[in-house]
């Protein structure tokens, strides 16, 4: 069954019409729409102008320190107010996550279309939720900011991430201090401390969304093989567009959340026109086309016991691989499409940083060439080097072929979920 594309329209849901229409030039050899307007032009060049990037990269890492020195003072707070300190963590944690969002919402003017049923949209930001998104871009994780930012829930949301982002500067120790869930991905290591840390969110004060990536990694054709050979060893029927998941995470953060979390978000993203977003093509203001499907499944629809949820989670993944299978043909999801409103919020938090930020840099910039220094030049050269070796390595972490390994020897023979 093939599913006709439906026109989104922003917080309201429409029904199918046809398609718009560009009118034509006089000539009829090309479409008014496909003009190009030197102004773009333009706008495109200072987007993709790397003093540009420095400039978001320097308030990024400038006001990311800051706050996470304020974070490390309201450590005083945990011991006498626990439920302040996380309070106002999430709005801290807010300050360093939304700029990200802001470049892909504001910047690139990326826009994302959820489908999804009517009737489970208005739950969307009022209820705790565990978020399962497959795991195949480079930006796959901002689109699930940008889900929980456009819901009201960015601040407060959470992540089973592997423990190696917990020592990245300003984003791994931001999210140490709002209780993120860390993992190994060795099960026999991981077993007590990410149970021990899930049953601590029981308590949480703010609305959240758990995402978990069951993939446990990014999916690429080496990979796929790798894992089909598991799936093939383990009699699980083959996936075309996922990696087999793994279970286990997934398990212990139901059990743990039972009660706390409302529902499962299964979430099934795709871009048009076969684009491979990245984050260097956001950072360069290019505006990326993605389609997000949502089902909402009540928790209660999820077994308790570990081996019926790991079934269930398998039969899970495979109809997520039909979406997409469909999704491959015909462009487009199944239920009704819409775009939620884009809160302004990223773009004040980041203009705030900005003005509080920009004008000591430049001044300080303004002085250090002015005094005619050779060895201030050269110091102000080795910075601005640093930098761009900073923003570069910072991209790299993001990057499909810098992502962690699946599988080798041993993982060949033996799957551990």
């Amino acid at each position: 069954m093939s599913f006709p594309r439906r026109v989104p329209v922003r917080g309201a849901f429409l029904s199918p019409g046809p398609p718009p229409r560009w009118p034509c030039s006089a000539v009829g050899a090309r479409c008014l729409g496909e003009e190009r307007i030197p102004s773009m032009d333009l706008v495109a060049l200072l987007k993709s102008h790397f003093l540009c990037h420095l400039i978001f990269c320097y308030v990024f890492i400038a006001s990311g320190l800051i706050i996470n020195t304020i974070q490390l003072f309201t450590l005083l707070l945990w011991p006498v107010n626990k439920q302040l300190f996380r309070k106002i963590n999430c709005r801290l944690s807010y300050c360093v996550s939304s700029q990200l969002v802001m470049l892909l919402e504001w910047w690139s003017g990326t826009e994302c279309v959820i489908y999804t049923d009517p009737r489970a949209y208005p739950k969307y930001g009022q209820e705790n939720a565990i978020v399962v998104l497959n795991h195949k871009f480079e930006i796959d994780f901002l689109c699930g900011w940008s889900l929980a930012e456009r819901f009201g829930v960015l601040g407060g949301s959470k992540v089973l991430a592997k423990k190696e982002l917990a020592y990245v500067p300003i984003i791994g120790w931001m999210w140490y201090f709002t209780e993120m869930v860390f993992c190994t991905r060795k099960w026999e290591q991981d077993r007590k401390t990410v149970s021990e840390s899930l049953l601590h969110l029981r308590d949480y004060p703010e609305k959240y969304f758990f995402l978990i990536h069951c993939e446990g990694t990014r999916f690429t054709e080496k990979k796929h093989q790798i894992s089909m050979q598991v799936a093939q060893a383990k009699g699980l029927p083959s996936l075309k567009h996922h990696l087999l998941p793994r279970t286990k995470g997934f398990a212990v953060t139901v059990r743990s959340l039972r009660n706390v979390v409302s529902a499962v978000y299964d979430c099934t993203l795709n871009f048009r026109n076969n684009e491979n977003p990245t984050l260097l093509g956001v950072l360069n203001g290019k505006k990326y086309h993605a389609d997000l499907y949502v089902r909402r499944i009540p928790l209660e629809e999820v077994p308790e016991e570990e081996d019926k949820c790991a079934a269930w989670l398998h039969k899970l993944y495979q109809e997520k691989d039909a979406f997409q299978e469909e999704y491959s043909r015909t462009g487009t999801f199944p239920e009704t499409p819409v775009v939620p409103p884009r809160r302004p919020w990223t773009l004040v938090n980041w203009l705030f940083w900005a003005s509080l930020l920009l004008y000591p840099f430049f001044r300080f910039v303004v002085n250090m060439v002015s005094s005619g220094s050779s060895l201030t030049l050269a110091s102000f050269v080795l910075v601005f080097f640093v930098a761009s070796v900073g923003v570069r390595w910072m991209i790299g972490v993001t990057e499909i072929d810098k992502g962690s390994a699946y599988g080798n020897v041993d993982s060949k023979q033996r799957h551990s979920d």
